[in-house]
């Protein structure tokens, strides 16, 4: 161990080396880095998300040896962790970047306290959004609960802070021997499916790191983000940025995308945009930590949602029936990611077509989303069943056939994702129950053995959604 007491840098959900305020002000303060991570499995992600925190890891450690430090992975709760740690090492201080999550927040609030009772200096740093929550206010100075104001709000603020550099010079101290036993070898991590290994659509899909965040913003930012507000609906098109894994491990901030946009010179408002609303629905989860649980509009409580099995396990496995519906869901199961309008599409058809609570797409989005966000993921279902603020009314129900025949026209998106159905031509794609058997025997398929029938009526489960919204009025006068 060296004589000059170093600084211990807890990295979370930030794995990266740019624009890192908690490593930066270490760096600062010119002493040595001891920089872990700890390995909480009642704070560990759903599945999908866990495969890329893995990788998240790993990359960072291998970035940090290049400067010749490392990743040191504890197991254990960081509340009790660290400041063990810190006492072993003799820090000076302990520096990370805040979480914002209701688990988040109560562990740095705990981890403070103990740290002061030992003497030790505890900071923590804002870096995950552009706007910490608490910052956004109305004129009363209560959370805003639409987010047209809130986004007008923050465009009239003070421009987001510029990022911070990759510190030029850094060193680092070992882990104190009397820690090794808390030590997680990378390759004992157990992050990553074994029996079976369900993450090969993963691994193709995509690759974790802050390298790669850049690659993908770049590549972006070169071709397709003047086209972002007409392309974006459209899930056969590569018009989205494909940043949202890589924002929720903190591969890349908010601040860096958004510098980089300004420096581009191009029209990108719609873009921007969707950075807002992510910063809405944590300035939602800020106040609402329940955010996942209890619905937004608490009259909701009342409606009378059906438990339905057999339909929720038809979705999940992309066998409704509805092509576009079934696309979006195989997607999903096989890289961790949906296209947005296909998101919107999936949610809608659980909630309105089979009347299943939408805390279960919640839940099944939190464990095969590798963008799984805590505050997004609930603010989106909650907005597509109605019970969130600023949410579409439960009577607006999407009809899947409309939205494939707008948005994959040619089919191209479902001839993708269902191969089953790769010859069927455009003009029968999105509803293949409308042809007679034999004209699909044409095309290679006999629905109920190659492809299921749908697996609820349109416009049967539309009656009976608006049905069970008239009852609900009345229930609640």
């Amino acid at each position: 161990m060296t004589s000059v007491s170093p600084v211990l840098l807890w990295f979370r959900e930030d794995f990266r080396l740019t624009d890192n305020a908690a490593l930066w002000a270490a760096a600062q303060e010119e002493r040595p880095l001891l920089c872990i991570f700890v390995l909480e499995e009642a704070a560990l992600p759903g599945g999908a998300a866990r495969w890329w925190l893995d990788g998240a890891i790993r990359v960072l450690d291998s970035a940090l040896r290049k400067r010749g430090g490392a990743l040191h992975v504890l197991s254990g709760a960081a509340r009790e962790v660290i400041p063990h740690l810190a006492r072993v090492a003799a820090v000076q201080a302990v520096h990370w970047n805040r979480r914002y999550d209701p688990v988040g927040r109560e562990v740095d609030t705990a981890l403070k306290t103990a740290l002061k009772e030992e003497g030790i200096v505890a900071r923590s740093f804002a870096g995950a959004l552009l706007n910490e929550p608490w910052t956004v206010r109305t004129k009363g100075g209560a959370p805003f609960q639409v987010f047209t104001p809130y986004w007008r709000a923050v465009r009239a603020a003070e421009p987001p802070r510029v990022p911070v550099a990759e510190p030029p010079s850094l060193s680092f101290v070992e882990l104190p021997e009397e820690m090794k036993p808390h030590l997680v070898p990378l390759d004992r991590l157990g992050l990553t499916p074994t029996s079976p290994d369900w993450a090969g659509g993963l691994r193709d899909a995509w690759i974790p790191g802050e390298e790669e965040a850049r690659a993908h913003l770049t590549a972006f930012l070169d071709t397709d983000v003047e086209a972002y507000a007409e392309e974006r609906d459209r899930p056969a098109q590569d018009a989205t940025s494909r940043l949202s894994p890589y924002l929720r491990f903190g591969h890349i901030t908010p601040a860096q995308i958004w510098q980089a946009v300004e420096r581009s010179g191009k029209a990108a408002d719609k873009f921007l945009a969707e950075l807002g609303w992510r910063e809405f629905a944590w300035s939602l989860l800020f106040d609402r930590p329940d955010l996942a649980m209890r619905n937004l509009r608490p009259e909701f409580d009342a409606l009378p949602w059906r438990t339905d099995s057999k339909g929720l396990a038809a979705w999940q496995q992309g066998r409704t029936g509805y092509p576009l519906v079934d696309a979006g869901m195989r997607e999903l199961w096989r890289t961790g990611w949906m296209h947005n309008r296909v998101r919107m599409v999936v949610a809608s058809f659980l909630v309105k077509h089979l009347l299943i609570d939408w805390r279960e797409g919640e839940r099944w989005f939190a464990d095969t989303l590798v963008d799984h966000d805590p505050a997004s993921n609930p603010v989106n279902w909650q907005w597509n069943a109605g019970t969130g603020v600023d949410a579409a009314p439960f009577f607006r129900i999407m009809n899947p056939i409309l939205q494939s025949r707008k948005f994959d026209p040619e089919g191209e998106y479902i001839r993708r994702w269902v191969p089953e159905l790769a010859r069927v031509p455009a003009s029968l794609i999105h509803a293949p129950w409308e042809a007679d058997a034999d004209t699909l025997r044409a095309y290679g398929v006999v629905l109920g053995r190659d492809y299921p029938g749908p697996i609820v009526d349109h416009k049967g489960a539309r009656a009976r959604a608006l049905d069970a919204w008239g009852e609900f009025r009345k229930g609640i006068g």
